[in-house]
């Protein structure tokens, strides 16, 4: 997962007005409600101008009280009876860079003992679906496809879920996992790491060309990324009417090794949205996106979910925001001390050291 610190409380804020000449936004179908908590600057395209509808203001849950002080986790059974569902983030819970974070399938295989449905969500847009299938694969889990979501899979599942026009391109600043989501959802694409190796030369007179047809600009983690993919996503989004920017996650960092933070995706989302004087449309992680389709998917009470991460602006602040327990373990990148400090507002329901504490709490309470 791209692991985050810092991000923006304007993480899913879009443009806060729009003009008055804009059409209105189309009802969304009822089979797809539950999106429209996540319209972006345009809900649909209209079969007569392919515009989009008003811009809404996306933000945090407003709070009017504190939130209590997470606790630490004792009670492992009264947690584990009082859920259907664990939500699971990857990096720095599961594993670390390529290593399994140690008591992992202990613990995965007790909680399936119960019953319990396990989910993997990851922000890391990298990889596919199926291409994270194989990394659990490796080392040594059995997850289904099914279980797990990245939000290479959210950017395609939101463009599903507006019905964008199968006839519009979407130009990916990003990596392999999104053009393989993309492409299952039948979407033509261009960009992408193809575009890694091109180059700008600023002749005078020097005009660049882009494509017309673009309806939306998908902004992931790159380590592919250039000049020319900023300058390319920037005329898409300035100059073609409705043309969508969508970022998979606003995440400042990411732990690439696990000797030391990297640059993440919001690096790459920041140039853009700086570009186009645009804030992007989120569909990862704090974004409720992927936990309505959650919820959806599998016909389950968000009330009935316990998030578990190791990151509280995106893991901890995303399972709030859908109204689900939280618990933070601190085997990823939040130490006690952060949790702790008078700074910090975003405090999950319990916190423990890692998640395999759900057995050996569990076993000392025998």
């Amino acid at each position: 997962m791209l692991m985050t610190r810092g991000v923006s409380d304007a993480f899913l804020a879009v443009s806060a007005s729009a003009s008055s000449r804009s059409p209105a936004p189309r009802a969304l179908p009822t089979g797809r409600r539950f999106f429209s908590a996540l319209l972006p600057p345009s809900s649909s395209f209209s079969s007569s101008n392919r515009h989009f509808g008003p811009r809404r203001r996306l933000g945090r849950r407003s709070s009017t009280m504190a939130r209590a002080a997470a606790q630490r986790l004792e009670n492992v059974d009264e947690l584990i009876d009082s859920v259907e569902t664990f939500i699971f983030d990857c990096d720095g819970v599961i594993w670390k860079g390529d290593k399994l974070i140690d008591g992992v399938p202990g613990t995965l295989d007790m909680l399936r003992s119960k019953g319990k449905r396990l989910v993997f969500v990851t922000n890391n847009s990298t990889k596919s679906r199926k291409q994270y299938g194989k990394k659990f694969e490796t080392l040594g889990l059995s997850v289904s496809e099914e279980e797990i979501f990245a939000s290479s899979f959210a950017a395609a599942a939101y463009l599903k879920s507006i019905d964008f026009p199968k006839d519009k391109k979407v130009y990916v600043i990003g990596e392999d996992g999104i053009l393989k989501e993309l492409e299952l959802a039948g979407y033509q694409y261009l960009g992408g790491p193809e575009d890694g190796d091109k180059k700008i030369e600023l002749k005078p007179g020097f005009f660049m060309e882009h494509d017309h047809n673009v309806g939306a600009v998908v902004v992931g983690f790159d380590r592919y990324f250039n000049y020319y993919k900023v300058q390319y996503g920037t005329l898409c989004i300035r100059e073609n009417p409705g043309c969508l920017f969508i970022a998979t996650n606003r995440d400042a960092v990411t732990h690439l090794t696990d000797a030391q933070e990297w640059a993440g995706g919001g690096s790459m989302v920041g140039a853009i949205s700086g570009s186009t004087q645009r804030e992007p449309l989120v569909v990862g992680k704090p974004s409720t996106f992927m936990m309505d389709y959650l919820a959806n998917r599998f016909g389950i009470l968000k009330s009935q979910i316990c998030m578990v991460g190791d990151r509280l602006d995106t893991d901890i602040l995303f399972g709030q925001n859908g109204g689900c327990k939280t618990l933070l373990v601190l085997s990823g990148v939040t130490s006690l001390q952060m949790l702790q400090s008078p700074s910090n507002s975003i405090q999950p329901d319990f916190y423990t050291n890692k998640i395999s504490d759900l057995v050996t709490l569990k076993a000392a309470a025998v």
